[in-house]
């Protein structure tokens, strides 16, 4: 054992410790470890940076999410508003309180609108209620008109006079008088023809007119019911009237147009006996008759209103002070036409809701806390827009320490080997 360790003894001492492939070798073995420590130190550097950037990340999502919930708020609350003002939103205009105030002493009653439709000479429309008057409930039962549902200006009644006006004057007097049956064979008993397309002037109505003293002339439009394509959507929730849940408008920002109340087909109300009355496939009078004359005719405050709204009126729309659009840039222009022949008023003594205080106050605080959740909102986009910059530049710094950190290694790799090449 000894004389081993001798050896090895020996050996050590044949070693020169001035050998240039020994230097080269402890050399490399420090630039090893040098490497090892700049990798170490990039890697960390690069992972606190890229920590900092993804809970900067985080916080945009945060307040990215708040906003979104506030928004919804907001719009939980504009709809709610919206909801009310479209019972209420009527009585606020001022022309429509003069015109109310003009006719405080006389409502448009039923009677009143059969009397206007009698006094249209010559009209299919005044046959019909002439022969109700005389035979009474027993009219319904006579094969020319038991398929007979009525004049579309008696089967439907509004809550104020200057609605019925606006929109008997929209659908017009000729519409207004239109008969509505129930099924294509009640259209063809009102009128018959030959075989060379003549009409028979003994028939239909054109053969009862003479016999009860109203003779008749000229065309008459007829509505048949199962013939009109429905309503295909949602209904209102446990509403007694079945009004459609119709979308409300849009403009452009997604906010819903200032002065809307409503949809005017909605604005009509159904008397019990009729809500019950609906076609074989079960469609009632709203979604067939009356969306087919209004479909989604829409109904402002003002002209002002209205005009501004125009992205969004796809159908038409009317104004409580006597503004009208047809359909899409078909306007209305000049002074409102008095249409005798108008829808009844539902209510003959008082307009407004028992509880129109109630809903007016319920409205206020509804704004009140739209105006303190905007706050909110302001304060939160704030905060979001400063950590967006601090997000921003972050990324930057991670993606420039990304960039010179490789660039230096790159380097630093290259003067090793470059030393290995050529030792000193």
């Amino acid at each position: 054992m000894f004389q081993h360790k001798y050896q090895e003894s020996s050996a050590l001492k044949l070693v020169d410790r001035n050998d240039p492939s020994l230097i080269l070798e402890g050399e490399m073995h420090k630039e090893e470890l040098c490497k090892v420590e700049l990798n170490q130190l990039i890697i960390d550097k690069s992972k606190k940076l890229q920590d900092d950037v993804q809970k900067l990340g985080l916080k945009i999502k945060h307040h990215e999410e708040n906003l979104k919930f506030l928004k919804a708020v907001t719009n939980d609350l504009d709809e709610s508003i919206l909801d009310i003002q479209v019972s209420l939103g009527k009585y606020h205009s001022s022309s429509e309180a003069k015109i109310e105030t003009e006719n405080l002493n006389h409502f448009q009653t039923e009677e009143d609108t059969i009397e206007q439709i009698l006094r249209q000479e010559k009209s299919a429309a005044g046959i019909l209620c002439q022969l109700k008057m005389r035979h009474g409930t027993q009219a319904s039962y006579l094969p020319l008109t038991k398929d007979v549902l009525g004049i579309v200006a008696t089967l439907g009644k509004v809550d104020n006079d200057n609605l019925s006006r606006l929109l008997s004057e929209y659908l017009g007097l000729e519409t207004m008088m239109a008969i509505v049956c129930m099924t294509y064979e009640g259209v063809k008993t009102l009128e018959m023809c030959d075989k060379e397309g003549r009409i028979n002037k003994s028939a239909g109505l054109h053969g009862l007119g003479p016999s009860i003293g109203r003779p008749m002339d000229g065309r008459f439009l007829v509505i048949c019911l199962e013939g009109l394509r429905p309503y295909a959507g949602d209904f209102v929730a446990d509403d007694p009237q079945r009004k459609l849940a119709l979308l409300k408008p849009r403009l452009p920002n997604g906010d819903v147009p200032p002065g809307f109340i409503g949809f005017a087909v909605n604005m009509i109300t159904v008397d019990s006996m009729n809500l019950s009355c609906l076609t074989a496939s079960g469609h009632g009078l709203r979604e067939t008759l009356f969306y087919s004359l209004f479909s989604r005719l829409q109904v402002y405050r003002t002209r002002a209103d209205m005009l501004l709204a125009t992205p969004c009126i796809s159908d038409g729309a009317i104004s409580l002070d006597g503004g009208m659009i047809r359909s899409t840039g078909i306007f209305s222009l000049g002074e409102r036409k008095d249409i005798k022949v108008r829808f009844p008023i539902s209510c003959t003594t008082s307009n407004l809701p028992a509880n129109y205080i109630d809903m007016e106050d319920r409205i206020k605080e509804m704004k009140w806390e739209k105006e303190r959740i905007l706050e909110d909102m302001q304060r939160e986009q704030a905060l979001l827009d400063h950590v967006k910059i601090n997000y921003k530049e972050k990324k930057q710094e991670f993606l420039r320490f990304l960039k010179e950190s490789s660039q230096y290694v790159a380097q630093n790799e290259a003067q090793m080997m470059q030393n290995r090449s050529f030792p000193r």
